[in-house]
């Protein structure tokens, strides 16, 4: 499906990208998760990285809570990202908020896909609950990113992790991008919410680079990332690694349910170590500088390993124990679209 057809799809059709959305997630899931993640205010807790919170988090517990269809938890993380995150005048969130920081807010600069996370759930829970004020809190966000993220470079619409930090006043070797950031579901949604931006186009040139950033004798993506010569190359002043970005990559294209097979089974390949774990990789050097088995990253090489090859998922990776907030994270999210989109898988 393009990315228009989509963008009419959601918009033409009532219930059309949100319909079972209830079944999605259990209620058990979703408590467990909630009661280990998110705190009594809504605050998303990252317990991988010293316990601090920021607008992926918020994003991620406002898009797992729709697809709970859990509505006083949805408006729990609301209000904390609305009142703790929300602070910038442009409508877009300050990315990172430590509980140790004076003030808690320590990086006031966006982080487009935290950005992108929230905008998506607040436009399905605004069509489906039929809630107003979700849908033009959403609308201000697509636009806002429309503005300052999205930006045209060699004939191709790019994304900019954030709205500083990443342009010619910033690196030696601008623009640079972390196709991580490219969440494919989204961005018909945003589309439709934003269209006089160029939210259509940028799934295409999100799979493009995808597939050109191939590094390593792997032929993986790095997590930063440089587009300003001819190809894509690992950005100067960053780690030259497949790193715990990159590891969702897979995810976003099969979720998207329009990922192209030659690249996923590259990356499928690239990633997949010893027993389904997925390796972390040092790009420079080919060597592996982690082998992740939990769950909620082994269940990205099998669920791809299902869409290539059809092989069902195997049992342990569809009981859902809560570990790190990352993982668990895209254990949900793995499991959410296998539940809708791919039964066959279990």
């Amino acid at each position: 499906m393009s990315v228009r057809a989509a963008v009419a799809a959601f918009f033409l059709v009532s219930g059309a990208m949100v319909c079972g959305a209830q079944a999605q997630i259990t209620a058990s899931e979703w408590s467990d998760y909630s009661n280990r993640f998110v705190s009594d205010e809504g605050r998303v807790i990252d317990d991988g990285n010293g316990g601090i919170s920021h607008s992926e988090g918020q994003g991620y517990g406002l898009l797992l809570a729709f697809l709970a269809s859990n509505k006083p938890d949805f408006a729990r993380i609301w209000s904390f990202t609305q009142r703790e995150l929300m602070i910038r005048d442009d409508h877009l969130a300050a990315w990172k908020w430590d509980p140790n920081g004076t003030p808690k807010i320590t990086d006031v600069n966006n982080a487009s896909d935290g950005d992108i996370l929230i905008a998506y759930a607040l436009a399905l829970a605004g069509k489906d609950w039929d809630e107003p004020r979700f849908t033009q809190s959403a609308r201000s966000i697509a636009d806002a990113l429309g503005t300052s993220a999205l930006f045209s470079h060699k004939g191709e619409t790019l994304l900019l992790p954030g709205v500083h930090g990443f342009g010619a006043d910033d690196q030696p070797d601008w623009p640079v991008v972390n196709p991580s950031y490219w969440i494919f579901e989204a961005v018909p949604v945003l589309a439709g919410l934003a269209p006089d931006n160029q939210w259509t186009r940028l799934s295409e040139s999100g799979t493009a680079l995808i597939s050109k950033a191939a590094f390593g004798k792997n032929h993986l993506p790095a997590d930063w990332v440089s587009v300003a010569g001819t190809t894509p190359r690992p950005a100067e002043g960053f780690p030259v690694e497949f790193g715990y970005n990159s590891v969702r990559i897979p995810l976003y294209l099969m979720r998207s349910m329009d990922s192209d097979m030659n690249l996923l089974r590259r990356l499928r390949d690239g990633m997949t170590g010893p027993q389904g774990a997925v390796t972390l990789i040092d790009l420079t050097t080919d060597q592996v500088t982690a082998e992740l088995e939990d769950p909620g990253y082994r269940i990205i090489s099998a669920l791809a390993t299902c869409v290539l090859d059809g092989t069902r998922i195997p049992q342990d990776l569809r009981v859902f124990v809560p570990t790190l907030y990352y993982p668990a994270t895209l254990q949900l999210l793995a499991l959410a679209h296998i539940r809708k989109d791919r039964p066959e898988c279990l």
